[in-house]
This record gives C-alpha cells, sequence and structure tokens, in this order.
C-alpha cells in the first residue's frame, strides 16, 4: 500500500503519526531510497517506503470501523494461558502482527484477568502499554479527545465485566 502525504498512520514501536515527506534519501551504504518521513508528537522518523510491512506501518483505524471495535471490547474474553511466561510470550506474539483488532484483542483479554487474579508486573505492564496505544488511536480514529476515548473505551469493558458476571 502506498501512503499518501498527510495520512494518519499507526508505527507500532512508536504510536500515532502522519505522513509528512515522500522523498529519497541516501541514509545508508545502500544507496538512494525511497522514505516516508513520519511526524510522530515529540520527533520525526524514516521508514523506507519498501520496508513499511516488516515495519507495521498501516493506517489508523477508519471511524466507520469502530463500531466493530466497541462491540469486540463488549464481547466475552477469550480465555488465557495460566503460566505466566508463556501468556506473555503469546500476547506479545500477537501484539507483533499490529493490527487494531489484536490491540482490542487483548486489553480486552487482560483486562477480564485482572479481574479474577493480579497481574504480575510483566502482564501490568504490557496492558498499559496496549491500553495507551488503543486510547491514542481510538481517540484519532474517533476524532476525539484522549480523555474521551479512555472514557468510552474504560466504559466498554465495564459493560463486558457486567455482562460476564451479571
Amino acid at each position: 500500500m502506498q501512503f499518501k502525504i498527510g495520512d494518519p498512520v499507526v508505527l507500532p514501536a512508536h504510536g500515532i503519526g502522519h505522513i509528512r515527506e515522500i522523498e529519497e534519501k541516501d541514509f545508508s551504504e545502500q544507496g538512494t531510497r525511497l522514505y516516508y518521513k513520519i511526524a510522530l508528537s515529540k520527533h520525526s522518523v524514516w521508514i523506507p517506503v519498501e520496508a513499511q510491512e516488516e515495519s507495521g506501518l498501516r493506517l489508523v483505524t477508519d471511524k466507520d470501523e469502530l463500531n466493530d471495535y466497541r462491540a469486540l471490547l463488549k464481547s466475552s474474553p477469550v480465555p488465557l494461558e495460566k503460566n505466566h511466561h508463556r501468556r506473555h510470550l503469546e500476547l506479545v506474539s500477537r501484539l507483533k502482527q499490529g493490527s487494531f483488532q489484536i490491540i482490542c484483542e487483548v486489553v480486552r483479554d487482560l483486562t477480564a484477568w485482572s479481574w479474577r487474579k493480579p497481574l504480575g508486573q510483566t502482564d501490568t505492564a504490557l496492558l498499559q502499554k496496549t491500553r495507551r496505544s488503543l486510547y491514542q488511536e481510538w481517540a484519532t480514529a474517533a476524532g476525539v479527545s484522549t480523555t474521551e476515548a479512555i472514557k468510552e473505551i474504560d466504559a466498554l469493558l465495564l459493560t463486558a465485566r457486567y455482562t460476564e458476571t451479571g
């Protein structure tokens, strides 16, 4: 997929940004290559156009798709691996796919897990990082503040909790 200048994008390792430029640069011994310049909140990164898939670069989720993700966040969680080490490896592996759906699923499932038993440090850190990604992309897709996105997502997750225990 070719991105255009101004497109809002997600770069999993960095967060939400916008394509600011597409131009040829000579950053390495490989010679001149075409790069996307992505403006993030505090800095910019250059991603080779031909390496966009490996970097996980993708468009921000479309606003029209958020209803599907609302339903997903309210749905029953998938049981997670009981062994904390295997659970962490599985979740990290899933998150490497970089899709918004996986981010929603991991937040839903880990949040539900935390209702049953306290999360360890590793799970807590992963949940916090994944929630930040979810909140940021949701706010961008919906055109709302991060605070509004947090309120909506947390309410959706609570709906799932009360449906499950109710």
